[in-house]
């Protein structure tokens, strides 16, 4: 019995067990579960251009041996976190994303994903970190993704996401870092950002973010980076930025930021990097700063800021960056920097500091670069800077810095950068400054420097730009610099230099920019010019040049500019000239070439200045001249022996502001089409032989009638109506043609009582500049002693010494409408009510300066007469007081003008006054023989009449003709 029930059992065990298989074979796995299912979901989305994801197989019961996908390791394991950054992926990010709920990673940076950040990840509630920068997301940031209150890092950078930071920021309450740089975020800050006191990092720069910083910002307990630059951000620093005692960067450059920097910034102690520059923040740089002694960076350069730099800002042990440029601190630099000895960069460049340059300064032996450029700073270069050894860029540019250069500079440091341009130093050129072939930018230019280039220059192989203009440096063009293979600027304008200029010219292949003007340089131009085929500005103007022109330098085709003008050049320009399609300026005023306007010039449609002026050329002005619509600045064909009429096509010169055809033998009228004109604002077209009515346009009919002078066929404007009778008939018709023996009389007569009256004026002109000339003479006499006499230009009215003391009080001090180094100048109105000003020179007594003044004002203006320059109406030497008359202008200095309390002088007015000073300068430059050269050009020697007219005045510091003008202009 017991065996049969065996049996059965073993037959019922059998069955079961093919009725177990039965079901294996009949009914298959599950298959993927279903965040596989999500994942596959999004990669449909997806462009995999390098099958990154290929192996993300659909038939896997689940993701997570995936590439990117990493899952818990318990029993049923989910995915916890999806990297695929760096895949070059592309496409949207699916909605699906919102289905893997135990996320608590998602990395997509670094990739080309594009469209909404899907509101459905806000379903990932235990996601801690969300990297989806790099890509290029737009859109608004979902309110659902503020959902995240695990959420700790969230990066965003390096997007296209737009719309405001919301409200709903606050609730991201486990938030340590917040990164959204470059994107298009826009409207404020949200003030619910208090709320986030785990907030470590927040970075928004480069949005247009706008608003003001919130002051809730203080309640951010532990933050340590704040990043707000490149915004729209605008207000007050809120003082409450000073509790957040865990800072280590605050950046907020380039916004919109205004009022002071707040004190409170020195309870921020562990700040290492201050980034406050490019705003509007004004005021003193707080004492408080001193307290950052952990501050390695402090960047508060292009501000409004003031006062003096703190003496304490030598507490700043750890700084190793300081930059204060470009605001208006003012005082002197402080020597405690000497005491910050990791400091590797000082720049103090564009401020009002004074004083001289500390020489503790010498002390920084970590010191790399160091600006003070554009300051009032004198004395000379510490001797010591010579020293400091890793010193790589050194500029002191635009200062008064006198005395000579350190000459061991170079010896010791590895200088790339060395700028002395525009002081007064004197002395030589350091022999050594490129000892370590370091140098790639030296610029010594306008300043007193004397001697020859050093050969230590002239082989610096490591030499870009060399700018030694302005000085008083002498010798041949030094050939061994064409072989420096990297030069590309040289400019040794506004010196002595002589002899010729070398063929090897042509070896500077690298050469941009070669400016040898002002100099004494002879003979023709080497036809290796032609090689310099990058060369973009040439000027040789203001030399001894002579011959023809070489057709080489038409291989030239990236030019500019060329400036041949004031040399004696000689011969035809060749109409190839117009393949130099760059050209936007040409001069070649004040030479000796001849022949026709070339019409190849009209092909130059860049070109905005075409100075031609002062030579021989000939024949008619080109109509294709009209072709130049790009001229703006001036178009100059004057003094020369051009004929025919003027082209109508000129006046398709709508942009052109000044042009000049005097001086020539242009017949027939100014075109109508002159009309067209509207941006010009001056010319000139004298001594020609032009008839008819001038253009009705307002330039033309209110134009001073010496633009018009010696045309005695034009009519309109201040020339008078076209229909008037002309003053004279230089052709009169012959009333009794039977009379002649009466009309020999009568021209007879005319005749000789025309020469008996030019006889007599003669008689009187040389009686009268006799008596100047004896006068301002004896000015000219070092020892000479002036009479008590008065001397008056013009003579209609009389004063007496006693009259300008009556008029002035006893020179009392409420007269004084100005002062300046030599004297003191009073307002004085006579009997007659003309108002005069008296400068009143101090005593002679007082120094041999005061008295040179005094002379060189009455050898220059005693004897030159211009609209746009002061009259002098005459002196006083009268027991040792120099009093000097001038008419009175009624608005002052153009100096006080455009820095006093209220300025309200508009562009048109600007550009006027700047026009009437420089036709004045132009005037003493080129007109007056010998040339006066006045040596003090400045906003405060720039007098207005009452109607806002430039006059050129102060001739204390003038010359004539024996100092080569570009070598006194301040």
């Amino acid at each position: 019995m017991s065996g049969v029930y065996d049996s059965r059992t073993g037959l019922i065990l059998i069955w079961i067990v093919f009725l177990l298989a039965s079901v294996t074979m009949v009914c298959p796995a599950e298959g993927l579960n279903a965040e596989g299912m999500y994942l596959l979901e999004l990669k449909k989305n997806l462009k995999d251009e390098f099958n990154n994801l290929e192996n993300w197989n659909p038939s896997d019961e689940t993701p997570c041996r995936w590439k990117g996908v990493n899952c818990t390791s318990d029993y049923n394991p989910v995915v916890q976190s999806l990297d695929l950054s760096f895949m070059n992926l592309s496409g949207t990010l699916s909605s699906s994303i919102g289905g893997l709920v135990s996320l608590a990673v998602l990395d997509l940076s670094f990739n080309g994903f594009t469209g909404n950040i899907p509101k459905e990840i806000g379903n990932c509630s235990k996601m801690q970190t969300l990297q989806l920068h790099d890509n290029e997301f737009y859109g608004q940031i979902p309110d659902e993704l503020y959902n995240l209150s695990h959420l700790k890092d969230l990066n965003l950078f390096n997007n296209m996401i737009s719309g405001p930071i919301s409200e709903e920021f606050g609730r991201l309450s486990s938030l340590v870092s917040f990164v959204a740089y470059t994107n298009n975020l826009t409207g404020s800050l949200p003030r619910s950002l208090g709320k986030l006191k785990k907030l470590e990092t927040f970075r928004v720069g480069q949005n247009p973010l706008s608003g003001t910083l919130p002051a809730e910002i203080g309640d951010c307990k532990s933050l340590q980076v704040l990043g707000l630059a490149q915004n729209n951000i605008g207000g007050n620093i809120p003082k409450e930025v000073g509790m957040l005692r865990r800072l280590k960067q605050l950046v907020l450059w380039d916004n919109q930021l205004s009022g002071y920097i707040p004190k409170e910034l020195g309870n921020c102690t562990k700040l290492e990097l201050l980034a406050l520059y490019q705003n509007n923040l004004v005021g003193e740089i707080p004492a408080a700063i001193g307290k950052l002694k952990s501050l390695k960076r402090l960047y508060l350069y292009r501000n409004g800021l003031n006062g003096t730099i703190p003496r304490v800002i030598g507490n700043l042990s750890s700084a190793i960056e300081i930059d204060f440029s470009e605001n208006y601190l003012v005082g002197d630099i402080p020597t405690e920097f000497s005491q910050i000895k990791g400091l590797i960069l000082l720049y103090l460049f564009h401020n009002q500091l004074n004083g001289v340059i500390p020489r503790e300064l010498s002390s920084l032996r970590k010191l790399e670069r160091l600006d003070l450029s554009i300051n009032y700073l004198y004395g000379s270069i510490p001797f010591s800077f010579q020293y400091l050894t890793e010193l790589v860029q050194l500029q002191l540019f635009q200062n008064s810095l006198s005395g000579t250069i350190p000459q061991g500079l170079g010896n010791y440091s590895r200088l790339w950068v060395v700028d002395f341009s525009n002081n007064y130093l004197t002395g030589g050129i350091p022999p050594n400054i490129c000892r370590n072939s370091n140098l790639i930018w030296l610029n010594l230019g306008s300043n007193n420097l004397q001697g020859v280039i050093p050969s230590g220059v002239i082989k610096c192989d490591s030499l870009v730009q060399l700018r030694l203009d302005g000085n008083w440096l002498q010798g041949s063009f030094p050939s061994d610099l064409c072989k420096l293979s990297n030069l590309s600027a040289l400019e040794l304008g506004q010196n002595t230099f002589g002899g010729l200029i070398p063929p090897e010219i042509g070896n500077c292949q690298k050469l941009q920019r070669l400016d040898l003007s002002g100099n004494y340089f002879t003979h023709e131009l080497p036809q290796e010019m032609g090689n310099l085929e990058t060369l973009v500005t040439f000027n040789v103007s203001s030399n001894l040049l002579t011959g023809q022109v070489p057709q080489e330098i038409l291989k030239c085709k990236a030019l500019q500019r060329l400036d041949l003008s004031r040399n004696s050049f000689s011969g035809a320009i060749p109409d190839e000239i117009g393949k130099l399609a760059q050209l936007e300026r040409l001069l070649v005023s004040d030479n000796k070439f001849s022949g026709k306007i070339p019409v190849g010039l009209g092909r130059l449609s860049r070109l905005n200045e075409l100075q031609m002026g002062g030579n021989s050329f000939s024949g008619e002005i080109p109509l294709e001249l009209g072709d130049l619509t790009g001229l703006q600045i001036a178009m100059d064909l004057s003094d020369n022996n051009l004929s025919g009429s003027i082209p109508p096509k000129l006046g398709n010169l709508i942009l052109l502001e000044c042009l000049n055809l005097n001086n020539n033998h242009l017949s027939g009228e100014i075109p109508i089409t002159f009309g067209n004109l509207t941006s010009l604002m001056s010319c000139n077209f004298s001594y020609n032989n032009l008839t008819g009515p001038l253009p009705d346009i307002p330039l033309f009919q209110n134009m001073d009638v010496s633009s018009f002078i010696g045309n005695n066929g034009l009519c309109g404007g201040r020339l008078g109506g076209c229909n008037e009778s002309p003053p004279f008939n230089s052709d009169p018709p012959i009333k009794n043609a039977g009379a002649p023996r009466e009309k020999i009389v009568i021209v007879i007569v005319a005749v000789g009582s025309g020469v008996f009256l030019v006889l007599i004026m003669v008689v009187l002109y040389v009686m009268k500049r006799k008596q100047v000339d004896q006068m301002v003479a004896s000015v000219k006499d070092k020892d000479a002693s002036f009479p008590a006499l008065d001397i008056y230009f013009p003579p209609e009215e009389e004063f007496t010494f006693q009259d300008l003391v009556e008029a002035t009080n006893n020179f009392h001090d409420s007269y004084v409408v100005g002062r300046g180094a030599v004297g003191t100048v009073y307002k004085a109105v006579m009997q007659s009510e003309r108002k005069i000003a008296i400068k009143k020179l101090a005593s002679n007594r007082e120094g041999n300066n005061i008295e040179k003044s005094f002379r060189a004002e009455i050898s220059t203006l005693g004897k030159i007469r211009h609209r746009n320059i002061v009259k002098l109406y005459g002196f006083f030497y009268h027991q040792g007081s120099n009093l000097l008359l001038y008419e009175y202008m009624e608005k002052g200095s153009l100096g006080e003008l455009l820095h006093g309390a209220s300025c309200s002088l508009d562009w048109p007015q600007r550009f006027m006054i700047a026009l009437g000073a420089a036709e004045g300068l132009s005037y003493l430059h080129h007109d007056c023989k010998p040339q006066i050269i006045h040596r003090d050009i400045k906003s405060n020697n720039i007098l207005l009449n009452e109607k806002l007219e430039a006059h050129v005045g102060d001739f204390g510091l003038a010359n004539r003709g024996e100092f080569k003008p570009y070598f006194w202009v301040n």
